[in-house]
C-alpha cells in the first residue's frame, strides 16, 4: 500500500504560481501512475493530471492544460504539481492519488491523500 501526504497549498493571487508536493511512502511508489485531482466547493472531484510510473508520459484536463505541470522524483518518492497562471476557478482542495486509471468516460485511483487547500481570490 501507499500512503500519500500533500503539502504546499495556500492562498495565491490570480495570475500567481504555487507548487504542490505529495510525499509517498513505500518502495512501490515508482510502479504507480500518480496524479492529482481537485474538488471545488459544491462540485464533484475532478481529475486534473497524471504521470506514468517512469515519468515519461503525462496527461492533463483541458481546464489546466498549459498552466499546470505534473512531475515526479522517484528517488524521493515525491510527485509535484506546478501551478501557474492561477485563476479563481482553480480554488479547490487538491488531492494526490496513486494508481490512477483514466478512461474516455471517467478516472479513478487506488490510493488518496487527504488533500491540501488552494485558494485563489477573485
Amino acid at each position: 500500500q501507499v500512503q500519500l501526504v500533500e503539502s504546499g497549498g495556500g492562498k495565491v493571487q490570480a495570475g500567481g504560481s504555487l507548487r504542490l508536493s505529495c510525499a509517498a511512502s513505500g518502495r512501490t511508489f515508482s510502479s504507480y501512475v500518480m496524479g492529482w485531482f481537485r474538488q471545488a466547493p459544491g462540485k464533484e472531484r475532478e481529475f486534473i493530471t497524471d504521470i506514468s510510473a517512469s515519468g515519461d508520459s503525462t496527461a492533463y484536463a483541458d481546464s489546466v492544460k498549459g498552466r499546470f505541470t505534473i512531475s515526479r522524483d522517484n528517488a524521493k518518492n515525491t510527485v509535484y504539481l506546478q501551478m501557474n497562471s492561477l485563476k479563481p476557478e482553480d480554488t479547490a482542495v487538491y488531492y494526490c492519488a496513486a494508481g490512477v486509471v483514466t478512461t474516455t468516460s471517467e478516472s479513478s485511483a487506488k490510493y488518496w491523500g487527504k488533500g491540501t487547500l488552494v485558494t485563489v481570490p477573485s
